[in-house]
């Protein structure tokens, strides 16, 4: 069993959890944190920026908080162990930032099965993490 396991979602897209979620359940076993991860996307340009309403950031950060609260106590209800952190940035950096910051043995991820659309979407930023992070990935599929 793993003692420290980050589970990055997205929320918006269920392929990422169905069957990740199980996975970082059984791995983590008894004992074990489950670090669930919600990440806001960075726009990428402060110009971007400039066009959102005062204060944007801090409510998106905020409803994401709120939404994975909701997330974790309808599907990880009886896990006393689970917590709920919330990114902000590009989604493979900040996996592999969190998973430093909680000092994860483990990432656990879902790549659905490939196909023209998901492999862009989707499958990047599992390559990413992959490729870059200090400790194991598991990939469900």
């Amino acid at each position: 069993m793993h003692d420290s396991i980050l589970l990055p979602i997205d929320l918006q897209h269920p392929e990422t959890w169905e069957r990740a979620l199980p996975a970082a359940v059984k791995l983590a076993g008894d004992a074990g944190t489950i670090h669930l991860l919600g990440i806001v996307h960075d726009f990428g340009s402060s110009m971007v920026a400039t066009f959102l309403p005062k204060g944007y950031e801090t409510k998106i950060l905020q409803a994401m908080k709120e939404d994975l609260d909701r997330f974790a106590a309808q599907h990880l209800p009886e896990q006393d162990r689970v917590q709920i952190h919330v990114g902000h940035g590009h989604v493979a950096e900040t996996i592999i930032k969190n998973a430093k910051r909680f000092a994860a043995d483990l990432i656990v991820m879902a790549s659905p099965q490939p196909d023209e659309l998901r492999s862009i979407l989707v499958s990047r930023d599992v390559n990413a993490v992959v490729r870059h992070s200090p400790v194991s990935v598991l990939v469900v599929r």
